[in-house]
């Protein structure tokens, strides 16, 4: 039985590993700031463009730093409450009584940016800040 166990663990550990690192929250860990917008009008995306160069996204385990220009600072928790053919839906939770929920679609890029989805097309593209 013990050498089944050990067998069973050292078998298992790499493709635990694996999967590990394909866990869409182990994905987003680290600081995410602004890059660029898509499918903004030509009028829109000249007041984004600066509002998107000052967003930033921080993931620390299941806590977020979220920085937005023109407005505080928030730290709350989060969630992925969904996932589906690569879109990440996650649920921001705002301390305090009100327990406010915040909720918003991402998805991982292969060029490893992150595209936040904003609805009718239009999405904000992230790129990891590096460490």
């Amino acid at each position: 039985m013990w050498r089944f166990l050990q067998r069973a663990v050292v078998l298992g550990l790499p493709s635990l590993l694996l999967a590990c690192s394909n866990n869409p929250q182990t994905q987003l860990q680290g600081k995410w700031v602004g890059d660029s917008v898509e499918k903004f009008s030509q009028v829109e995306r000249a007041s984004a463009e600066p509002w998107v160069s000052g967003t930033s996204f921080e993931f620390t385990g299941s806590r977020v730093s979220i920085a937005i220009p023109a407005e505080t600072p928030r730290e709350g928790t989060f969630k992925v409450t969904k996932l589906t053919e690569g879109t990440l839906s996650l649920a921001f939770l705002r301390p305090g009584p009100d327990g406010v929920r915040d909720n918003a679609d991402f998805r991982i890029e292969q060029d490893g940016r992150l595209r936040w989805q904003l609805g009718d097309g239009r999405s904000v593209l992230l790129r990891k800040a590096p460490n």
